[in-house]
């Protein structure tokens, strides 16, 4: 079959005006054929699987120089590109990831509207001056490649604070200690420190960290997250003479698979430690306690507190108490109360009863417990003083609130907020005035709470009546039409909700009349567990079909046309977009597939995959194999179907989906479709899942997405020149 082509094609409905460019790289077919319980799947690209493979190299290179050339032709994508650029740089400065210690002291990561990546930074007092602790430029980067700052610890004392540097969005972490005093660092260095924030030890120079074991040339991709451990580390001493605390194969008291990975936690004011078993990606997670003081014993006394069966999501730690969420019993989640030294989770005290709003997180602060729930799409903040009654903290708006920061030796919390039309502020409650008030940490920016700018919540019914809520976001006085460009996003996986954000680049898409609208499809959790159930393994095709019922809404609505509707969604939300394209190519006109899960079959063999099969399932199982399949779009791509236009991203060094995922639908769309529109992939060789990339990189990812849409929505300006 000849593979899909640019020729000159008319959609005269949507405007699109004629242009004409060579074909992309041919992709060779080489059949490969598994038999999965009695069910023969041929795969025609399994050689890509192979990224350095000089042939396969060369054909991502070809097919991203294709792209590029396709892109740049859009006249008006510079301009685009411009807009985007001013909007990201109208604060003087964006501030992230906040903590407060006490004594006044914060830390936080700011990038200033002319830098490219955050740096971290303390300071006493919110008007205090800020003094530099780390600069991820500073670092020695390959020419091409840059590091970014993946995580941040404080020791108790804010002495030290242990930070991870990554290179090119791989988060493959390197774990370094700077002193606060003075910014310097002291030589501590310690690799494959990927998972995250150390937690320090009460004396301030000691902390425990997940470190990923050795691998060598001859070891398979998925062991790379595989029998972690947790080690002790002394600052100033050599991290390969670092003592391992709990992880795989060590203690018979806490038995771990080889996919489990293990965190151990301190608390200020807490004699224990938390030994917290993540069972890959399962929301439901295994705890264990032990007595800070004897950590030094052979054979550390862990004591069971919970496990998977007790469906604990969510904990935190005052004392010798344990607050948990969990869904037992409760599909919109509870909050629970046991002790540490007796812990009795079956007849835990209910802190918070289950109600109507689903409960998200707890964190524990001096004065009170802060509960997190999110009640119709909007964040609630619950105060439950000890000993007292649940009561809400008022709140400046509605949208999403998260506890950004708390501290059980400190009165109050620290708040991230920000809705469909308002950018992301840091408030601070205080319990003594009962008020919630701007920080100011976040200098405010001209474009950072647009009042021509709205938001909508409806619900759609979905294939089989269940009303999925969808929000709409858009300019005033829309006419309704049918006439506008719209972008429908869907995730849908995790139990992770689609919750308000804003972000003042999206004014160049709604100056151009764009709708962005959210579908809050099932596999999320914004209607607890059972939401996240129903889009999970068996019932997965309830997410795209959910996803497709919004877009069939949309159109109903005179939001938007067929010819102006385009979709977006990444990383797990790719079985979305991807499922959504394949089983109605006809509903959608473009389609953006971020960083997609596309061949969810082979899934298993990459090195995220096995922390994936709680969400996904497994080949080793006929049920789980038919589930995969189901939600595999490589595997339901058609020959000779009509498919919308569709652009694929990848970072190349991506280590949660790995780029022959994108890759190998490219190729299987290109030489299937026959709708003569673009299938485009687009690599970026300094970057991975999305974390880490700089500000540039997302500007212009963003301006290549949008050209993309409005290129094929027919949107004068838009429609390439010829050759």
């Amino acid at each position: 079959m000849k593979p899909w082509q640019f020729v000159p094609y008319t959609l005269a409905a949507a405007g699109v005006l004629l242009w004409s460019q060579s074909s992309p790289p041919v992709a060779p077919v080489t059949p490969v054929t598994d038999d999965y319980f009695g069910t023969r799947v041929v795969d025609p690209y399994r050689y890509m699987e192979n990224l350095k493979d000089p042939a396969v190299e060369a054909w991502f290179k070809e097919q991203n120089n294709y792209t590029r050339a396709a892109l740049e032709r859009i006249p008006v994508r510079q301009e685009l590109l411009a807009r985007i650029k001013a909007l990201d740089e109208s604060a003087s400065a964006r501030v992230s990831d906040v903590r407060r210690l006490p004594g006044g002291r914060y830390f936080y990561q700011k990038r200033l509207a002319s830098e490219d990546v955050s740096r971290l930074y303390t300071r006493l007092g919110l008007d205090g001056p800020e003094t530099l602790l780390a600069d991820p430029t500073k670092l020695a980067a390959p020419e091409g490649a840059h590091y970014s700052i993946s995580y941040y610890s404080p020791s108790f004392d804010g002495r030290f604070v242990a930070y991870g540097a990554s290179l090119s969005g791989s988060e493959n972490a390197v774990l370094h200690v700077v002193e606060t005093a003075t910014g310097r660092e002291t030589g501590d260095t310690i690799d494959r420190a990927r998972f995250g924030a150390p937690s320090w030890m009460p004396d301030g120079r000691s902390f425990i960290y997940n470190r990923l074991q050795k691998t060598g040339p001859n070891s398979a991709p998925t062991d790379q997250y595989l029998k972690s451990r947790d080690y002790l580390h002394v600052v100033g001493t050599d991290a390969e003479t670092d003592r391992a605390i709990v992880g795989f194969d060590l203690s018979p008291r806490v038995r771990l698979t080889e996919t489990d990975i293990p965190f151990a936690g301190t608390v200020p004011g807490s004699d224990y430690v938390l030994g917290v078993i993540a069972h890959g990606v399962q929301n439901e997670t295994t705890l264990y306690a032990a007595r800070l003081d004897t950590l030094d014993q052979p054979d550390i006394p862990w004591r069971k507190i919970c496990d998977v069966e007790d469906d604990v999501t969510g904990f935190d730690v005052r004392g010798d108490d344990i607050y948990l969420v969990t869904h037992k019993g409760a599909a919109r989640f509870k909050v629970t109360h046991t002790s540490l030294a007796n812990p009795d989770v079956a007849h835990a005290e209910t802190i918070l009863p289950p109600g109507e709003a689903v409960v998200r997180n707890v964190s524990v602060a001096q004065d009170a417990l802060y509960v997190q729930e999110l009640d119709g799409g909007i964040g609630r903040l619950v105060r439950i003083p000890y000993g007292g009654k649940p009561e809400t903290a008022p709140l400046p708006f509605e949208g999403d609130v998260s506890v950004a920061a708390s501290d059980p030796r400190l009165p109050g919390v620290l708040l991230d907020m920000t809705s469909w039309t308002k950018a992301e502020k840091i408030y601070g409650y205080d319990p003594d005035t009962k008020e919630t008030t701007d920080t100011h940490l976040q200098p405010a920016g001209p474009f950072d709470d647009p009042g021509d700018v709205e938001a909508v919540e409806v619900k759609a019914p979905s294939y089989d009546g269940t009303l999925v809520p969808l929000s709409i976001i858009h300019r005033r006085g829309l006419k309704m039409d049918g006439s506008n460009p719209t972008l429908l996003i869907g995730y849908g996986a995790y139990g992770i909700s689609q919750d308000p954000y804003f972000d003042p680049t999206l004014l160049a898409w709604f100056e151009r009349g764009g709708v962005l609208a959210v579908a809050h499809v099932r596999g999320g959790g914004e209607y607890g567990e059972d939401w996240h159930l129903a889009g999970k393994k068996l019932t997965k095709p309830n997410t795209w079909r959910d996803f497709i019922a919004c877009g069939e809404y949309l159109i109903a609505q005179k939001y938007t046309s067929s010819a102006q509707l385009g979709i977006s969604g990444g990383s797990a939300g790719g079985i979305t977009i991807g499922r959504s394209i394949t089983e109605r190519p006809d509903l959608f006109a473009a389609a953006i597939d971020g960083v997609p899960m596309s061949d969810v079959v082979r899934s298993e063999f990459t090195p995220n995959g096995p922390p994936n099969i709680p969400e996904f399932g497994s080949l080793k199982t006929q049920e789980g194999f038919e589930d995969l399949y189901a939600m595999s779009a490589y595997h339901h791509v058609r020959d000779g179907a009509r498919y919308p236009a569709v652009m694929l991203t990848t970072g190349y060094n991506d280590p949660r989906v790995i780029s022959w995922q994108p890759g190998k639908l490219t190729a299987r769309l290109q030489a299937a479709s026959t709708s003569g529109k673009p299938i485009l992939l687009r690599v970026d060789y300094d970057a991975g899942h999305g974390f880490g990339s700089t500000k540039t990189q997302h500007d212009a990812q963003f301006a290549d997405e949008l050209s993309f849409l409005l290129w094929q929505f027919g949107v004068p300006g838009f429609q390439p020149r010829g050759k």
